[in-house]
């Protein structure tokens, strides 16, 4: 795999440029080389994330390592992989792996043909050579234009973006350090999960999510690294946080955990000391107003430590939270066979505009049988998320747009 990590133009400019020099050295054996392009910079702006862009380009790493082929990585976010595939549908996996990365997209949306052409681009060397290298010379000509293009003003978000580097092993073991030294205290944050019925105005707490802003840490300890560019170091360094977190509430006099609350951890942290001490630190009636959360790439990455973790936080009373679901993925999951109590559905101001009647039936049907008490719409920053959700039987909300309603009554 050749793709390099993008920030710096004259890196990115060398993709395009390996590309073009690659299919070039194909030309004299183009039979059964193909093509096949992600147009992930027709995204819209808050979907394309260097994370999830990387991550995306990752799920092809198998398609490099089984079959002749090379993936690369562009300036604009696009990916194209070139090579021999005698198996196309193991291609096509690879393709819908990265769509569903992508799902809460309207560029992801729609099963017609032209819905797939717009995400996806199949390319035969042997009959479009000459298409392809035109392509991506324009692509060089694009990338060089920016790269020439006036550097951002000082101070200005896109030069902080630009000013970040990539988290790698040595910089994670320094930001580490830092994070173990840094008073998490100060950015400690609870957020309410409230029942909030139609027709009335005063919205009843279920419980408090306790979390520890990412952003708001990254700013604090490390305003220059873009701790987000590795997915495995990231995930590392979310389980460092979650040990971090342990600490502190284990033994606190806080009253908060004297109520219904819940914290998102990762599924290693259940299965490690530090999670083991937090527990024996509660009371045996407290553990079951606790709510662990779960988020859904960290199941399924292992299923089998997954379903040890939620027997262990089962028999010491917790309940069990799918975090991260979209109106993609919720159909996908059968809630009562995973043994989940509860699960988060993630709300976006597109779901009123992509939801067809079909779809939206669809939708309907997926909670209905997730079960309508047991779904709890997050990210409601708006009056619209919760209306929306409430048209659709679901009583449990949590966003910025409660945080505000909780506090005016």
């Amino acid at each position: 795999m050749v793709f390099a990590g993008m920030g710096h133009a004259a890196t990115a400019l060398s993709q395009e440029r390996l590309l073009l020099e690659y299919i070039e050295r194909l030309a004299r054996n183009l039979e059964g080389q193909r093509v096949v392009q992600l147009h992930l910079s027709r995204l819209r702006p808050y979907n394309k994330r260097m994370q999830h862009i990387r991550l995306a380009a990752a799920a092809f790493d198998a398609m490099v390592s089984t079959f002749e082929g090379q993936n690369f990585l562009l300036d604009n976010c696009d990916i194209i992989w070139v090579g021999k595939c005698p198996n196309p549908t193991e291609l096509d996996a690879a393709v819908m792996k990265v769509r569903y990365l992508f799902s809460e997209d309207p560029l992801t949306h729609g099963t017609e043909e032209d819905d797939i052409a717009r995400f996806c681009t199949w390319f035969i060397l042997a009959y479009q050579y000459d298409d392809v290298i035109d392509m991506v010379k324009q692509m060089m000509r694009e990338a060089d234009r920016r790269r020439r293009a006036p550097l951002p003003k000082p101070g200005s978000s896109a030069s902080q973006a630009a000013e970040t580097k990539p988290m790698d092993s040595r910089i994670l073991l320094r930001i580490k350090s830092d994070f173990e030294r840094f008073n998490l205290a100060r950015l400690l944050h609870r957020q309410p999960i409230a029942v909030m019925l139609p027709n009335i105005p005063k919205p009843d707490v279920v419980f408090h999510e306790i979390y520890v802003s990412i952003g708001d840490l990254r700013m604090a300890v490390a305003p220059d690294i873009d701790i987000f560019s590795n997915v495995w170091l990231f995930q590392y360094l979310t389980q460092s946080l979650d040990n971090r977190l342990l600490a502190m509430l284990t033994g606190s006099d806080d009253p908060a955990l004297t109520t219904s609350f819940s914290i998102n951890l990762n599924v290693a942290t259940v299965l490690s000391p530090a999670f083991v001490n937090f527990d024996a630190s509660l009371k045996h009636v407290a553990r079951g107003t606790v709510v662990v959360e779960l988020r859904e790439i960290d199941i399924f990455a292992d299923i089998s430590s997954y379903m040890f973790a939620r027997d262990f936080l089962h028999e010491r009373g917790y309940r069990v939270c799918l975090d991260g679901m979209t109106h993609r993925t919720i159909g996908f999951i059968e809630r009562e066979k995973l043994g989940i109590d509860l699960m988060k559905l993630m709300w976006n101001p597109t779901l009123v505009d992509d939801l067809s009647q079909r779809n939206h039936a669809e939708l309907q049907d997926s909670i209905n049988r997730a079960g309508r008490a047991r779904i709890i719409l997050s990210r409601s920053e708006s009056d619209e998320a919760v209306r929306f959700g409430q048209q659709l039987g679901i009583t449990m909300f949590q966003g910025f747009h409660v945080d505000k309603v909780v506090a005016s009554r």
